[in-house]
């Protein structure tokens, strides 16, 4: 049966942005080397932002999209419902854990927060908040506004006041550094440092923090219910109007997230308030110009790879990140560092000269290797969405 245009239309820009996105992670987690990656593919080392770090929030933002063009809802799958998004949300965390644990399952140092335990939690919280603020109407549970704005304003300010006003035991309150805020201070007692992201350090400190820790969600959160609310204006606006809608609200969520840095810096480590208008203007941004692809045409060819890395955005990062491990294994064990990684760095270097360009090269590679394994999938209408 042929699909509404509205519904093709929505499938094409949210598909194009969430490929757009996961091309995004591949590139930056993919390089031939890591010392010579270019600054736009590196995250800040704190406050401010770089184009990498817009990368997770509009992931997030395209998790609140997808969600919310499931509704209506019928009022009697509720149950189901809540069934489906808990299922859906361990099988993404036990995914994350895994790809954690890899490749020799040190439980002891195993790190507990992740990428995928954030998207789990997120998508679960969001689905919470949208099935318990719904509006019924003729059976039917319909998206409630003005609670879904109410929750992410709260979000955002209570956030930023935690951030501000709550006193860290030996450090007080308003601290914003790797140790002393209140994230890291929270995650070192309810992980403990064992189970954090190992990169997480402060000098003279070691690991203090993880950037998907468990405060910080509460950012992130706000990131999805972003989504949401894009997707009922999506909607709401007409057709015609849309694109120039969503980049005046891209305009002004930037605009904001400007006006609250110098109160609250832009950190994507801390996921802060700001932080979280500045994508999410971002987000639509990018959104309103994907808006001009057509759903049908021979000018779709040229952003294929991106529909078909959106439609399968957990299978290709999935894959991104058992390359990630096992590229960084030796190829013979025997062989020291001689790690696949380090022979595609080699193999690139003789093709160009530049060892920045080399470094990309290889990122670009790999992001061809997961586009073309899922390629097939997507040719059979198979979607692994899980």
């Amino acid at each position: 049966m042929q699909q509404p245009k509205a519904i093709r239309e929505r499938v094409v820009a949210l598909d194009l942005l969430r490929g757009l996105t996961v091309a995004g992670m591949i590139v930056v987690d993919s390089p031939g080397n890591w010392s010579v990656s270019y600054a736009p593919l590196q995250h800040a080392a704190w406050n401010g932002w770089t184009p990498t770090d817009m990368i997770f929030p509009t992931f997030l933002f395209c998790v609140g999209m997808a969600w919310a063009f499931s509704f209506p809802r019928s009022a009697a799958d509720s149950a189901s419902i809540w069934l489906k998004a808990a299922k859906r949300t361990a099988i993404l965390i036990l995914i994350g854990l895994v790809i954690n644990a890899l490749p020799w399952f040190d439980l002891v140092h195993l790190r507990l927060p992740g990428i995928l335990q954030r998207i789990a939690v997120c998508f679960f919280l969001t689905v919470a908040i949208t099935l318990t603020t719904a509006r019924r109407e003729e059976g039917k549970l319909i998206l409630n506004t003005a609670a879904i704005a109410a929750a992410a304003l709260i979000l955002l300010v209570g956030y930023w006041a935690m951030l501000r006003f709550v006193p860290v035991p030996g450090f007080g309150p308003g601290n914003l550094d790797s140790l002393r805020s209140l994230p890291a201070w929270v995650d070192r007692g309810l992980f403990t440092t064992d189970h954090m992201w190992n990169q997480g350090t402060t000098p003279g400190f070691g690991v203090t923090y993880d950037p998907e820790g468990a405060v910080s969600t509460l950012g992130a959160l706000a990131s999805t219910l972003i989504g949401v609310l894009a997707a009922i204006a999506f909607r709401a606006f007409p057709e015609k109007r849309r694109l120039l809608y969503f980049l005046l609200a891209g305009a002004a969520l930037v605009a904001a997230g400007y006006l609250l840095n110098p109160l609250l810096p832009f950190n994507k480590r801390l996921w802060t308030s700001s932080f979280v208008l500045l994508s999410g203007g971002v987000s639509l941004i990018a959104l309103s110009s994907l808006l001009l692809v057509p759903a049908e045409g021979r000018s779709t060819i040229a952003v294929q790879p991106l529909r078909v890395l959106g439609a399968n955005a957990i299978l290709a990062f999935v894959l991104c990140q058992l390359l990630e491990v096992f590229s960084a294994l030796p190829i013979i064990p025997a062989s020291g560092t001689v790690t696949p990684q380090h022979w595609g760095y080699a193999t690139a270097l003789r093709l160009f000269a530049d060892p920045y360009l080399g470094s990309l090269a290889c990122a670009i590679g790999i992001l061809i290797i997961v586009t073309v394994a899922i390629w097939p999938l997507h040719r059979r209408g198979i979607f692994l969405r899980v």
